[in-house]
Order: structure tokens, then sequence, then C-alpha cells
């Protein structure tokens, strides 16, 4: 990376959420994972201090540091007890003035909604695939299978099951309702796209590098309601789609599919404006790379695609995070200047 030298003596609030509602073997796994990173950043000469966020009360939390002495890594994926209030995170953070890593209050909010999404990734010529948010009264005027149905406001593939993928209207009709059901939210229905699936980390601000690709290798499955990324397969081990899917980086692709692919996932990155690192999930059928979705301040955790990228380019996790701290801190007024 060329547009900054990296300082790895910025000092660092590593902010990160901890659910009393959790399991036990959750609350233990996520801090596990906030320790690992908070020893690779002090490996890399930051100093660190943990901030875990155990109720919304975020200006209490904070309340003890100065902004104008720290970099607040935002690993605070939402506030306890509040699903989708990464957005109410950031907005706290600005409003105590304090500069973090990551995506803006409205990125992070823009990003839930899949249908505006798509829309946007539409209106700027950004393959997606073809959808539409429907209804069971609506089910009918769909002909397009195999198609997926997922709720319309969710991430972290939330209600993605092998019966998301539906190959006639009856499925169709019957997933639709199970959806609306369950998650009280609309449902957006899109063509399925049976083909290779590539996760493409981003990172940077007007200058923009692109890790290996990761490619999710579906060849263990025959069916093809199989192949794609549940809910099971980020966060169910023993699970058969978090057994069987494999990671393979990089990716094997040649060379003008490489650079095709990263065009691709970085014009989705600026169309969203994200900010400092995303990942964007991209499929390949018949030549085509199709966006499924844009993830900004993606998880971080060490056994994501984005932390063994960046070891397949000789970028430690403790690095990798120290590049991001960096870019957070070229917004900062004290280190900027230095």
């Amino acid at each position: 990376m060329k547009q900054l030298n990296r300082r790895t003596n910025i000092p660092v609030l590593m902010l990160h959420n901890i659910d009393p509602a959790w399991e036990p073997t959750e609350r233990a796994a996520a801090i596990d994972d906030v320790e690992k990173l908070n020893t690779e950043l002090r490996k890399e000469g930051h100093p660190v201090i943990d901030v875990p966020v155990f109720h919304d009360e975020l200006h209490q939390i904070l309340k003890p540091y100065n902004p104008i002495n720290h970099i607040v890594f935002n690993w605070c994926e939402e506030l306890p007890g509040k699903p989708r209030s990464d957005k109410i995170v950031a907005e706290k953070l600005e409003k105590l003035n304090f500069i973090y890593t990551g995506s803006s209050p409205d990125v992070l909010a823009f990003s839930w909604n899949k249908p505006a999404t798509k829309a946007l990734l539409n209106k700027h010529g950004i393959p997606t695939p073809f959808w539409k948010v429907i209804d069971t009264k609506e089910a009918d005027s769909w002909e397009r299978f195999p198609s997926i149905v997922k709720p319309a406001y969710e991430h972290y593939s939330i209600g993605i099951t092998d019966e998301s993928v539906v190959m006639d209207r009856q499925a169709l009709k019957e997933r639709i309702a199970f959806v609306m059901e369950n998650f009280n939210q609309p449902v957006i229905v899109e063509d399925f796209i049976d083909g290779r699936e590539f996760h493409i980390t981003l990172w940077g601000n007007g200058i923009i590098n692109a890790l290996p690709p990761a490619e999710m290798d579906f060849t263990a499955f025959k069916n093809v309601k199989d192949r794609l990324c549940t809910f099971d397969s980020k966060f169910t081990p023993g699970s058969q789609h978090y057994e069987k899917i494999e990671l393979r980086i990089p990716a094997p692709l040649d060379e003008k599919q490489i650079s095709y692919l990263n065009q691709t996932a970085m014009k989705a990155y600026a169309t969203m404006g994200c900010r400092d690192y995303a990942r964007i999930d991209i499929r390949l059928e018949n030549n085509n790379f199709y966006v499924l979705d844009v993830n900004p301040n993606a998880d971080f955790s060490p056994d994501t695609s984005l932390a063994y990228a960046a070891e397949a380019v000789g970028l430690s996790y403790g690095a990798m995070a120290s590049w991001i701290v960096n870019l957070a801190a070229q917004r900062h007024p004290v280190f900027k200047k230095r």
C-alpha cells in the first residue's frame, strides 16, 4: 500500500459488543477473538485499550477516554439488545468526537436494505442478480427458477438455509410466507446464480486495494439447494455447510478474471460509499460477475476470509488491522498532521 506510511504507535480503543443475553460459549468465543486482535495490534506496536460494550450507554463507556488521544477500532456490531444498531454506534461515536474505523452511519444503515442496495447497484450498471420484492399474492408473476428467497433487511445470512433456494412456484410461496411470518419484514426474491462464489476484501480510501479473492467452494454438494453460504456456514460448527464448504485463497482464476472481478468489487465499494474496508460477495456465471452483497465493516475475526486473504499476501492479522487504523487516522486532527 503506497498512499501513506504505516504508523504503529497510534493508540487504539478496541470497541466491541458483548451481549449479556448471549450463551456463555458465544461470549467466550467473542472475547477470545477480541483478545487475539488486541494481542496482534500490540505486537505491531499499537497501545490498545479493550473497551467492551455491555449496554447501550456508549457515552458512559467512553467517558474516561479523550478522543484527541485515540482511534476507535469499531468492532461494535450492535448495541446489546438492539438489533441493526451499528448505525447508532457510529452516530454516537461521531457525536462524542471520536474518529473510528469503518464506514459512516449512513452507509451502515443503507447496507441493511437489500432492495435499496440492489437498486443503487443497478442504477450504476453494476451487475447483480435479477430481483424483486414480492409477497405470496404476487408470487404468481415470478417465473424465474431456481430462485433464492431472503429477508429484505438482514445481514450475516440470517434467514438463509437450503430451503431458501426454491425450484418452483409452490415452494416460492411457502418460503415467502415463512420469511414474512418469522422475520416480520418484506421478502426479496432473486435469481439463484448457481456458480462460483467469491468474497473480495477491499481496503483504502481514494486508492483502493484488493486482497486476493477468496472462493467459497461448493463442490462437496450435488444438490443445487445446498450450494450457498447459509447462516449455519458462518456460525454453526458441525453443520454440513460449516464443515463442507471449502475456503480457497487465492481463488483459482486467470489474470483477466481477477482484473474483472476486482473492478466489479471496487465499483460496488465506491458506489456504496464504503470507507476503510469492506467485503464484496460476488458470483460468477457464464463469464459474468454478479454482486450478491456489500458488507461495510465486514467481520474482522481471525478465522474469516479477510484474515486469510491478508496472510496470503504477507500481511499478518495485526498488520492488516494496523493498516485499517492508519486509514482512520487520516481523518484525525492530530494523527493526520503527524
